[in-house]
C-alpha cells in the first residue's frame, strides 16, 4: 500500500504547538528530524491533503509543508529493524524473538512495540525508565499516560508495583501494549484504558507514580491534573522532551506546585522527576 508522509517546516517557537497538533489530529507519535522538521503519515493522498488543509487552518498558511508518496512497506514486519536486546537500569529489554540473557537482579522486559511508540530504542524512553528504577516501590499505585507500547507499565509491574493503569488515545497502541503485558506474564494486571489522560488522570487518583512520556506542551498542560491526582509525596515523571526544552518546562512545573528532585539526559532527551509537597 502506498503511504504518505508529511513534512511540516516550523519555526522553533512554533514547533511544539504544531507537533503537538499533529498528535492530536493523527493520534500518531510525530518524528522531528535533527533539522527541526517535523515529520507525520498519512495513509492516502486525500488524507495528506487534507492534514495539510487542517494545518494551515490551524496554525497559518505561512508554514511550508509538504508530502512526500513513500514505497511500499509491510508494516508487519519492517518495525523489526535495527532492534535488538538493551539495557537500561535494571532493565533488560528483548524482544520476543530474541532470547534474554539476564545478568543477576535484572529484570527482563519482553517488548515488541510494532507500530506503537516504546521500544528502549529511543533516549525519551529509557531516561523515563531510569526514573521508573529510581522512584517506583513495591504496592505503589502508578498512571502511565501515553502508554504506546505498554513498556513503562510492564516496567513499573515488574518492580512490584500494585496497581498499573496505562492511557492512551490511539486503540490500535492499547493492543500492542495488552499482548506484551501478555508476553511478559501480566495479562489482566495492568490496566490499559482509552482516552485522553487529562480526562482519566482525576479518576484513577490517587497515585504514587505517574509518568508522561509525550511532548513538552502537552505534559505542561497536564501539570494540574498530575499534581492533584499524585499523594502528597508522590512523584511525577515527565519524559519526551529535547534538553533544550528543560528550562522551558521548569517554570510550569515549579508553578503547578512541584518541586524537582531529579534529572535524565540521554542522548539529548531529558526526563524529569517532580515531588507533589
Amino acid at each position: 500500500m502506498t503511504w504518505y508522509s508529511i513534512e511540516v517546516h516550523a519555526t522553533p517557537e512554533r514547533r511544539d504547538a504544531v507537533a503537538a497538533w499533529l498528535v492530536g489530529r493523527t493520534g500518531q507519535a510525530v518524528e522531528e528530524r535533527a533539522d527541526g522538521t517535523l515529520v507525520s503519515f498519512a495513509l492516502d493522498l486525500a488524507a495528506a491533503d487534507a492534514l495539510e488543509r487542517d494545518l494551515a487552518a490551524a496554525h497559518g498558511s505561512d508554514i511550508p509543508i509538504a508530502h512526500r508518496e513513500e514505497p511500499e512497506v509491510d508494516w508487519t514486519t519492517a518495525w523489526r529493524s535495527g532492534l535488538t536486546a538493551r539495557r537500561v537500569g535494571r532493565f533488560n529489554l528483548v524482544p520476543s524473538w530474541l532470547q534474554a540473557d539476564p545478568k543477576p537482579g535484572e529484570l527482563v522486559v519482553t517488548i515488541d512495540p510494532e507500530m506503537a511508540f516504546g521500544s528502549g530504542e529511543h533516549g525519551s524512553t529509557r531516561a523515563a525508565l531510569l526514573l521508573l528504577e529510581r522512584f517506583v516501590r513495591p504496592g505503589d499505585t502508578v498512571l502511565d499516560l501515553g502508554t504506546g507500547s505498554g513498556i513503562l507499565s510492564i516496567a513499573a509491574k515488574k518492580m512490584g508495583a500494585g496497581v498499573v493503569v496505562g492511557v492512551e488515545v490511539d486503540g490500535d497502541a492499547l493492543e500492542v501494549a495488552a499482548t506484551n503485558a501478555a508476553r511478559n506474564g501480566l495479562a489482566g494486571q495492568i490496566t490499559f484504558l482509552e482516552g485522553d489522560a487529562a480526562q482519566f488522570t482525576p479518576l484513577l487518583a490517587p497515585a504514587d507514580v505517574i509518568v508522561s512520556n509525550i511532548l513538552r506542551l502537552i505534559n505542561a498542560a497536564l501539570l494540574p491534573e498530575v499534581h492533584d491526582s499524585i499523594r502528597p509525596g508522590g512523584i511525577a515523571i515527565f519524559s519526551g522532551m529535547e534538553l533544550g526544552e528543560a528550562d522551558e518546562f521548569r517554570g510550569p512545573l515549579l508553578e503547578a506546585g512541584l518541586v524537582v528532585v531529579d534529572e535524565v539526559v540521554d542522548e539529548n532527551w531529558w526526563a524529569v522527576a517532580a515531588r507533589r509537597p
